[in-house]
């Protein structure tokens, strides 16, 4: 299975998706508010809190498996399940939503 190759690749978008949104849609529309022009304001979601979940520092899925392969042989998918659940199951997010039993 390509699991870790497609994680990769739904960051990548994540990321892409969230500089979308803020060149066009956050920037812009502090633009037109500058300059006083009249438009209707665009809503969309903010994924910022999906990037947090991924890179975050001290408790993001990326330092958590960087900490985790620190760890060399006492390190397996359960500890790195355990590492992820204890880090991201505190409320910080909506995003993260699992229970043990997965």
């Amino acid at each position: 299975k390509n699991v870790f190759e497609q994680f990769c690749i739904n960051y990548c978008n994540e990321s892409l998706q969230q500089q979308f949104n803020r060149f066009v849609f956050k920037l812009e529309q502090q633009e037109y508010i500058r300059e006083g022009i009249r438009w209707d304001m665009i809503e969309f979601q903010d994924n910022q809190d999906t990037l947090d979940l991924i890179e975050k520092k001290h408790s993001g899925i990326l330092t958590i498996l960087d900490e985790q392969c620190r760890l060399g042989m006492r390190c397996n998918d359960k500890t790195f399940v355990s590492a992820v659940y204890s880090k991201c199951m505190n409320g910080s997010t909506t995003r993260f939503g699992a229970d043990r039993k997965q």
